[in-house]
Order: C-alpha cells, then sequence, then structure tokens
C-alpha cells in the first residue's frame, strides 16, 4: 500500500507528545492518518469521541517494543480527512476502517477499542473474519440502547440542535469531555491543545457534533453489531474499565462480560471514560499481564481487580 502525499504532519503537532511518524493513507477517497509503530503482534487501536490516535500515545509509546502498534483517526477526526459528502456517521467509520484493515493486510491482529471505536471496532471484527485473534474492549458498547434513559438522554440532549451548535462553534465536546473522561489526572495543557487544534474550525468539529444524535439514529446498525455476536463472542477478550466513567456503567461492562465468555477483566480504579491516558501504566500492565498469560485452558477465564 502506498502512503499518500497529498497530506503532512501540520506544525502545531508536538514531536515529543506525539513522537510517532505520522502516515497517510488513501481508504476509498479519503486521506486517513495512522502510526504504525514497532513489530510483533498486531494492535490496531480505536478511538472515540472527540479524540484521536492521539489518545493511545502513551500505550503505544510502552508497547511498541513488542507488539506492531497501529492506530488511526476516523476522517474528520485528528488529521484525516474526509473525502466530500461524508457524513461522519458510525456506519461510515465502520466502513473506513475496514478498508483501511483490507489496505494494510492485517492478520493474527488484536482489536483496541475505546467509546466509539468499540462498536466501530466490532462491526469490522466481524467484516472480516480470522483477522482478528483477540479483543481488548474499554469502556464501550455495541448494541441498541433504546428505552435506557442514561444514553437516550444523553443523545436527544448533546445530539439536538443547540448542542450541535455549541460543538461546531465553541469545540464543546473536547472542552467538556476531555477534562471530565480524565479523573485521576488533569490532562496538560499541551495535550488539551493537541485535541483543540484537531477540531480548530467549525467544519472539523461537524465529526464530533453527529456522534452523540447517532446513539439513537444509529439503531439498525447497533443492532447488527449485536446480531453478529455469536461469530465472534468465542474470541479471548481483555476487558479493561475505568470505574470512574461517568459515560459507561457497571451495566454495560458486565454486559460485555456475559457476551465475551473467554475474557479477564480489568478494573482501574478511579479512572474516566478515557482509561487509557487517564491511566495509561495500568492499561499497558493490563495488556502485557494479559498477553503473556498461557491461553491452553480457558476454562478459568474470569475477572480480576
Amino acid at each position: 500500500m502506498a502512503d499518500t502525499t497529498k497530506s503532512a504532519r501540520p506544525a502545531w503537532v508536538d514531536d515529543d507528545l506525539f513522537p510517532f511518524e505520522s502516515r497517510f493513507a488513501d481508504i476509498d477517497g479519503h486521506t486517513v492518518h495512522y502510526v504504525d509503530e514497532g513489530s510483533g503482534p498486531a494492535l490496531l487501536f480505536l478511538h472515540g469521541n472527540p479524540t484521536w490516535s492521539f489518545l493511545w500515545r502513551d500505550v503505544i509509546r510502552a508497547l511498541r517494543d513488542d507488539f506492531r502498534c497501529v492506530a488511526l483517526d476516523y476522517p474528520g477526526f485528528g488529521l484525516s480527512t474526509p473525502k466530500p459528502g461524508y457524513r461522519y456517521l458510525p456506519e461510515e467509520h465502520a466502513d473506513v476502517v475496514t478498508g483501511f484493515i483490507d489496505a494494510l493486510g492485517l492478520r493474527g491482529a488484536t482489536l483496541v477499542g475505546q467509546d466509539w471505536g468499540g462498536l466501530i471496532g466490532l462491526a469490522a471484527v466481524q467484516r472480516r473474519p480470522g483477522v482478528f485473534d483477540r479483543l481488548v474492549l474499554a469502556n464501550t458498547w455495541a448494541w441498541p440502547v433504546d428505552g435506557v434513559l442514561h444514553f437516550e438522554a444523553f443523545s436527544r440532549i448533546l445530539g439536538g440542535p443547540p448542542a450541535r451548535f455549541l460543538v461546531r462553534r465553541l469545540n464543546l465536546l473536547v472542552n467538556a469531555f476531555i477534562p471530565t473522561g480524565h479523573r485521576k489526572r488533569k490532562p496538560t495543557a499541551a495535550e488539551m491543545a493537541h485535541y483543540r487544534r484537531a477540531m480548530d474550525t467549525p467544519e472539523r468539529r461537524q465529526a464530533s457534533a453527529v456522534l452523540p444524535g447517532r446513539v439513537r439514529a444509529s439503531r439498525a446498525f447497533f443492532a447488527e453489531i449485536e446480531n453478529g455476536f455469536a461469530d465472534i463472542a468465542h474470541l479471548p477478550t481483555l476487558i479493561v474499565w475505568g470505574d470512574a466513567d461517568i459515560a459507561f456503567r457497571p451495566q454495560e461492562r458486565e454486559r460485555l462480560e456475559a457476551t465475551f465468555t473467554d475474557h479477564q477483566t480489568v478494573i482501574v480504579e478511579g479512572a474516566g471514560t478515557y482509561v487509557e491516558s487517564d491511566a495509561p501504566e495500568e492499561f499497558v500492565a493490563a495488556i502485557r499481564d494479559w498477553t503473556a498469560t498461557p491461553r491452553t485452558d480457558t476454562s478459568h477465564a474470569g475477572e480480576r481487580d
């Protein structure tokens, strides 16, 4: 796969804070930014909203000596540019991720998905059977949430016209979600700048403005993923969960545990939505411990606090 030459890494990206080579690939007309660091078993990192591959920087830095760490930005997020007409729907993001997997020829990979990246990634896993051997799911969900007030209220409020306006004009989601999604530590000014600069115009913020409303509007897509669970429920799964998350509750974690029966759960006490950035050392340790465990006997797979 040849990298495209029509995009370059912007000067505002700090080489010390994000010490990876920025690569760009043409995926179905989109210019998709990604990093591809290290060698070994492949880990595909998928972000949520309103973040980008920058979210995974500490985890990638720690794991690239032993793993091939691949992280992309969905079109409209981070340093990726969508083709004209892109609507920033999770269904579309799943199409792009699937095309990206094909372009890189990933095999024997582990999905590492957080927030929207969990369900987008699980859709891609279902579409490409045999590519992924394992799953790492962090504070996410992957099914319709019809009638669940917690999610319905979030989607109606933040997916409504007033909130979408504030997102586009004032970068509401970055300014609200990033700080509240970190509970063990406070994001630095430099880190916040990297999230803000990635969405530095109203047009760039449209990508993050769309997703809250899709919690309700993309029910059919979520049902499709849920219906495909039977085909992937056997995959060994690590669930890493920040228990101070205000978005995803114990109920969502317990449903993932019930779905993926060959699982191990690591609870990161006091961590928020962005557990991989809020508590990167614990997140890295969970992956290292889990991947080092022999899997010849899965009958005792279970939880570990």
